[in-house]
């Protein structure tokens, strides 16, 4: 991955070996953390905590969006990065500065003392610090994995969220819908409103459980609320009002949910500057790299341009996402009529051969490419999984080969890059015009 050396970077290659394994599902490692520094997860502005399979970094991206349009300070906390481990922490509206990050993983490096913490937990727990020590007026946080015993899950919200709810990293959550929704719905705090997409009937029975047991009021799509893309315009249907606002920046018809999930949680967080003009221009300009993103810069972009080719970038990885984005691919080969080339490359771990099926009707060819990692699927892998699921497949030695395979293909196609987010995230490290902000 093209990148350079940062002042951090030595210290972030430090505390990767402070723990052996990548993930380990725990609370305690990170409490006593928090602990040592003193608490900063209690000295945050009202916090919104969001979790879920899919759309989790598209809701948060919406609730930002509409809350500095109204004008206020936002810490957000995502992951995983894409291009630079900055990304993850943005300060007051502002990604972290390199020294900044220094000097608060320095400190955090101290109080842990030396014991054993994960890489996700201790840069965590940064990120806290450096919140804690900022004035904003919201913070916004995403889950890393799962819910309960997530290390963000130290938070005390204003708002919890759950986004659509899905089977993925089933390693981690369990094999079935609702042992996942276990797991995501333990972001739930007692009498802490809870705001959810619409469920999968067995996901949402764990929800409403989970939200009763916890005395938590919970605002459930499909049910309390509902959003739907009317005539070109996101309408968000409350139990006492109905918003008519701008069609979401974020390309494909998912992106209709995710945004009208965000609107009902700011309506529930109920503060009052964030009213309906805000909300209607931050849903018009919301940003989040590589969730079916446009390429118009960089290289790729370039090459394929030249070739009278459009080309895509989403960092999608299981059925739920293939599904979503292959309805927003197949609504730009309707208008006309083109042929859609996928270029593919998945973690070994995924279900690829499901993540591929929803893409079957549109007839796409596949061009499979690996990525740096361990647990990056082969090429070959990735194309054996794509033509299980009715597709022709090709495996390719690189993103750049597979590129000029998809732009041979006559007529011209919609050319998509996907299949996880670390591919995603070579892609944009390829020229720093790319490299998110």
């Amino acid at each position: 991955m093209t990148d350079h050396l940062r002042a951090h970077d030595a210290a972030l290659a430090r505390l990767q070996a402070l723990h052996p394994k990548l993930i380990d599902l725990s609370l305690d490692r990170m409490v006593r953390l928090c602990a040592a520094l003193g608490d900063p997860q209690k000295r945050l502005p009202p916090v919104i905590h969001v979790a879920g399979t899919n759309g989790k970094g598209s809701t948060v991206a919406y609730l930002r969006a509409m809350a500095e349009a109204a004008g206020l300070r936002v810490h957000v906390f995502t992951s995983p990065h894409l291009v630079r481990f900055a990304e993850r922490i943005r300060l007051a509206g502002t990604l972290i500065t390199d020294e900044h990050l220094a000097q608060v993983l320095e400190r955090v490096e101290t109080a842990n003392a030396g014991l054993p913490i994960t890489f996700f937990e201790i840069t965590t727990a940064a990120a806290f610090q450096a919140f804690s020590e900022v004035p904003a007026d919201l913070c916004l946080v995403e889950v890393g994995l799962g819910g309960i015993l997530d290390a963000t899950n130290v938070v005390l919200p204003a708002v919890s969220v759950i986004a659509p709810i899905d089977i993925d990293h089933r390693e981690f959550l369990g094999d079935t819908l609702a042992a996942i929704a276990q797991e995501k719905a333990g972001i739930i705090k007692p009498n802490t409103p809870v705001v959810s997409a619409r469920q999968q009937e067995e996901a949402e029975r764990v929800v409403e459980r989970e939200a009763d047991l916890f005395e938590a009021p919970l605002t459930l799509m499909g049910r309390d609320f509902d959003a739907w893309n009317e005539r070109g315009r996101l309408l968000v249907q409350m139990q006492d009002r109905l918003l008519d606002l701008p069609a979401p920046a974020l390309p494909g018809e998912h992106q209709f949910a995710n945004a009208g999930l965000a609107v009902a949680a700011l309506l529930t967080l109920n503060d009052s500057r964030v009213d309906e003009a805000a909300m209607a221009r931050g849903i018009a300009a919301a940003t989040w790299p590589a969730r079916f993103q446009r390429l118009t810069a960089g290289p790729l972009a370039e090459r394929a341009r030249a070739d009278g080719a459009d080309l895509w970038l989403d960092g999608g990885h299981n059925p739920h996402a293939g599904q979503a984005v292959a309805r927003a691919l197949g609504d730009l080969a309707a208008r006309d009529g083109r042929p859609v080339a996928l270029i593919s490359g998945l973690l070994a771990n995924k279900d690829a051969t499901g993540f591929f099926a929803p893409f079957a009707p549109l007839k796409a060819k596949v061009f499979s490419v690996t990525f740096e990692g361990h647990a990056a699927a082969s090429a070959a892998q990735t194309a054996a999984a794509a033509e299980l699921a009715g597709l022709r497949a090709h495996a390719c030695d690189s993103v750049e080969a597979a590129l000029d395979k998809a732009l041979a293909l006559e007529p011209t196609p919609h050319v998509l890059i996907c299949g996880s987010l670390y591919l995603a995230g070579e892609v944009l490290a390829m020229s720093p015009e790319t490299w998110p902000v």
